[in-house]
């Protein structure tokens, strides 16, 4: 089965790194301490703290290998063959809320790795975006989301 390319900015790429060598670097041999701390105490069948330590230990492992996997699957995108008149992937979008007292809003739309609604960075999954990929600046787009559908203009694309 192919597997799915996953596009990322240079900074979202070198978090997932920095990630993925912490958790190799700092977080594993702490577990693995924790098991033979565990180990020591004596039976192993009635001893709480093992099993918590293991249990522990899967779950990173299972992090660790789902972020090796993102990271083998991943490309950083070019942002300088990136066309600047249209909205894509990186594309910051200054849009004008019809619905919402024609309030102001900036998003960059990026990887779902990377979303984060708190620092304005939007999924391209999500129906907003999806909606407004491919338009460019002045276009009105309408956006259907679950609480209705939200009239957007394009102020301003930018990368």
């Amino acid at each position: 089965m192919a597997k799915e390319t996953i596009y990322l900015t240079a900074e979202g790429y070198k978090k997932l790194k920095d990630e993925l060598d912490h958790m190799r670097s700092v977080e594993r041999p702490a577990i693995s301490a924790a098991i033979a701390e565990a180990r020591d105490k004596g039976d192993l069948s009635e001893n709480a703290e093992y099993d918590a330590a293991r249990e522990a230990q899967g779950l990173l492992e299972m992090r660790i290998a789902k972020l090796e996997d993102t990271i083998a699957n991943a490309r950083v995108i070019d942002e300088s063959k990136l066309d600047k008149s249209k909205v894509q992937i990186l594309s910051k979008v200054t849009l004008l809320n019809h619905n919402n007292n024609n309030k102001q809003v900036t998003y960059t739309i990026v990887a779902e790795h990377e979303a984060n609604l708190r620092e304005g960075k939007l999924a391209i999954g999500t129906p907003i975006a999806k909606a407004l990929l491919g338009h460019r600046k002045g276009d009105c787009v309408d956006v259907n989301v679950p609480a209705g559908t939200i009239h957007f203009e394009i102020l301003d694309i930018s990368i």
